[in-house]
């Protein structure tokens, strides 16, 4: 089966200003699927993805609209400083059951992260981030998943017996795939009256990463390392303030400022290990003025020019690019080892492997702070350091 056969294209005329595009604009730089679907055999670094499937988006009916609106907006940004090679693939309709649906996205995914071309997905509902998780089943190798949300996601559902799951369950379903291949869970931005603690404390007990609001906002800079040890990213439009982003029947009073939405994008972007994101739940049916579809268009900008400006400083290599820093704790139980690029001053922390844990490897790298190299050097053991090492085990 081709790709093509999972989409359908876009209708140019609805999108296209009177006047068309000019020359710098991505609407004449970007390789769209309106006629003949784009080669990908040709060199292609990102692909954009439309899914037209809001049946199971709790509270939030009208989300499937949302794709062609970001369109009309993202077309008319300019292209920056770099020449872009991206295709538009179209939209993936709506399938008979929404368990179609998500085996059209997780074959997508799949078949593109194997191209070495980054999928951007615009859905729909947010539980498609458990089809864009899907994808990676596959691939033989570990996800680190990071989610922006104001919510954990952890509700029950009544699909025990399918994939089929809903924007407010899909962690569950994630959490308990079978085969296992979630490495690691990042939450950033969820607010602590919209969380239960039981799920907190099912968080805390699997060594998983979850980040306030406040703790993120006070400085956005925090979120850097965090995004950098993620291979998908699944941004769900709620975790805006609604002031900032209304296009969205769920939308809160607080949440992230749409700058710090286009900087956690650019961090995205930035990251060399990244290979998939996907942006759910904005509705065109509650936007004002294209407000919202012109602020998610500006994220995926920003995405665009991160990643046009990756650095390519991991995996590690060569060693002569790189700083390393060893530090000894208070009671001498363990050395600590981190490494700094010289290319892009970013720090990333040696966590050893335990014993028989990995055959070609001896310590995992994790993405981490200057300040953790602080806290070892004062002799503390940094918390990010203990909890990689009880994932490991």
């Amino acid at each position: 089966m081709s790709l093509a056969d999972f989409f359908t294209p876009i209708d140019l005329k609805k999108i296209t200003p009177k006047n068309g595009y000019f020359t710098s604009q991505l609407g004449d730089k970007i390789e769209h699927y309106s006629v003949d679907f784009p080669d990908l055999e040709q060199k292609t670094d990102i692909a954009i993805i439309g899914v037209l499937d809001d049946r199971n988006a709790i509270n939030n009916p009208g989300c499937a609209l949302g794709p062609d609106y970001v369109r009309e907006k993202l077309y008319q940004l300019n292209e920056g400083g770099y020449t872009t090679k991206i295709v538009d693939l179209g939209n993936i309709a709506r399938g008979e059951t929404v368990v179609d649906t998500y085996y059209a996205l997780k074959t997508v995914v799949e078949e593109l992260i194997k191209k070495d071309i980054i999928p951007v997905i615009i859905g729909g509902g947010q539980d498609l981030t458990y089809a864009q998780y899907l994808g990676y089943e596959t691939l033989e190798q570990k996800v680190d998943m990071l989610v922006i949300d104001s919510q954990l996601d952890l509700n029950d559902d009544d699909f025990s017996e399918t994939i089929e799951t809903t924007s407010a369950s899909y962690m569950n379903k994630v959490i308990l795939h079978e085969p296992n291949y979630l490495f690691n869970y990042s939450n950033m931005g969820y607010q602590t009256y919209f969380v239960n603690q039981d799920s907190l404390r099912v968080m805390e007990k699997l060594y998983f990463d979850v980040h306030r609001l406040g703790e993120l906002t006070q400085n956005i800079a925090v979120a850097e390392p965090i995004i950098r040890n993620a291979n998908m990213v699944s941004f769900d439009m709620g975790a805006i303030r609604s002031s900032d982003a209304v296009g969205n029947a769920n939308a809160k009073p607080n949440g992230f400022y749409g700058e710090e939405a286009c900087q956690i994008c650019r961090y995205a972007g930035f990251n060399d290990k990244l290979s998939s994101i996907g942006f759910y739940e904005f509705n065109p049916a509650y936007d004002n003025n294209g407000q919202t579809a012109m602020l998610l268009s500006q994220m995926i900008w920003y995405f665009i020019d991160g990643f046009y400006n990756r650095k390519r400083d991991y995996p590690l290599n060569p060693k002569s690019q790189y700083l390393i820093y060893k530090t000894s704790l208070k009671h001498d139980e363990h050395e600590l080892v981190f490494v700094k690029s010289k290319k892009s001053d970013r720090w990333w922390m040696q966590v050893p492997y335990p014993t028989g844990g990995s055959k070609n490897e001896r310590f995992h790298l994790v993405p981490c702070r200057y300040e953790d190299y602080k806290t070892a050097v004062s002799g503390e053991m940094p918390d990010l350091w203990w909890r990689t090492y009880q994932k490991l085990n």
